[in-house]
């Protein structure tokens, strides 16, 4: 059979799943590996599927990786085939959920890769072992398909390659050797205050405006204490406290995001933090030291050099040239290179862009990329069709011909 890859691609996006909930996604994909002949085994890492296909004799494994989960948006597109998805939270609250990072089409590029690479494989030797994961937005999917034993399980890698979508124009490709995108760690900070009746603010000690001098504080630490040289991100995404308007609460959280392009900034950046958040509580007479929990910890995406460029001569060979760019760094986080790390082996991965090239160009010409064209986590977040589908496909198979024998 032949896959419907835009038919695919829509049901997916009108059905996106949270994290580690992935099940739905995870059973559409087994159907179509089932239906292609592939062999694949669910279930690994909670919700992820792993396929394999053997070529015509020995050689190199390898492996294309693709995430699934999506995201806690409300879509704003306006698409007929936009989501309208309902799922709930780590923490019990019901959310909107949104494919707002692409990763249904990173899911349908790489069943279209697998089905044409299983169509050929009489043309190529080794193992292409195609990794669907789970949880990538909460940087663990790769982690638990490691720790439930994928290179004892199934063929250990000699490169592992994988790509992203992006708001490039569709059709062109954008990797870099080095860093492509930095490390994160997602860190919860709880501030302990003693709470009261908002009449007699003399009483308590308030947590919320401790919290306040805590988050205006830690705007210093990029643009006053990391050298303007380097990248580093310090986000405060979310702040919970307090259920009503006279009652000073007894503790505020705050969910951050830090982001760092190498380990030496990461200790720099990460002590700045644990400093002022101390500080701060200290100042504010807290009734007990703040609390810091690391939520998850990952580490830059680093591009082998050789292997990128080879990699990259395979992509400018099929696409031309003028389609293949040098992004620069991202400073958004991935947890893909924990399985080249894990295996002590190469990693390549790269962008693809999913906008149309006329809008993109347009919007390149007013200079108003930033405001007119929809980026990833976006509820405007859409990409074209096609090309898209056919690159994401194409990329996969150029990739991994040119690492097997």
């Amino acid at each position: 059979m032949t896959l419907d890859l835009e038919a695919l691609y829509i049901d997916l996006h009108r059905h996106p799943e949270l994290s580690f909930q992935e099940h739905r996604t995870a059973e559409v994909i087994g159907r179509h590996l089932l239906d292609l002949g592939i062999e694949h085994t669910p279930g690994v890492g909670r919700t992820g599927t792993v396929a394999v296909v053997h070529g015509a004799g020995p050689g190199p494994t390898v492996y294309l990786r693709a995430d699934m989960d999506g995201l806690p948006v409300l879509e704003a597109t306006g698409l007929d085939y936009a989501s309208t998805a309902r799922g709930t939270d780590p923490n019990g609250v019901d959310v909107p959920v949104m494919h707002a990072c692409g990763h249904d089409m990173h899911v349908t590029a790489l069943l279209g890769a697998l089905e044409r690479l299983s169509a050929t494989r009489g043309e190529w030797n080794g193992t292409v072992v195609g990794v669907f994961q789970p949880a990538e937005e909460y940087g663990a999917g790769s982690r638990a398909m490691l720790d439930d034993g994928l290179f004892d399980r199934f063929p250990r890698p000699d490169v592992v390659l994988g790509q992203h979508l992006t708001p490039l124009p569709a059709g062109w490709i954008g990797v870099r050797p080095g860093t492509q995108m930095a490390a994160s760690d997602g860190i919860t900070v709880t501030l302990y205050g003693r709470g009261g009746h908002g009449s007699r603010p003399h009483a308590t000690v308030d947590p919320i405006v401790m919290a306040a001098a805590t988050i205006m504080r830690l705007q210093t630490v990029v643009s006053r204490e990391v050298d303007p040289r380097d990248v580093a991100v310090v986000t405060v995404g979310a702040i919970h406290a307090g259920l009503k308007n006279n009652i000073i609460p007894t503790e505020a959280t705050l969910e951050m995001s830090l982001r760092y392009p190498n380990d030496e900034l990461r200790e720099h950046v990460l002590d700045a933090v644990t400093r002022i958040v101390n500080a701060e509580a200290l100042a504010s007479g807290a009734s007990e030291p703040p609390t810091i929990d690391t939520l998850h910890t990952l580490p830059a995406t680093i591009n082998d050099e050789d292997a990128t460029a080879r990699t990259v001569a395979a992509f400018e060979r099929a696409f031309g040239a003028d389609q293949v760019i040098d992004p620069g760094m991202f400073t958004g986080s991935e947890d893909v290179s924990w399985f080249a790390r894990d295996a002590g082996v190469p990693l390549v991965f790269w962008f693809w862009g999913g906008h149309d090239p006329h809008a993109y160009a347009t919007a390149v010409a007013a200079g108003t990329v930033d405001s007119d064209i929809p980026t990833n986590h976006s509820p405007y977040f859409a990409p074209v069709l096609h090309p898209t589908i056919e690159r994401g496909v194409e990329a996969l198979v150029v990739a991994a011909r040119e690492w097997l024998a």
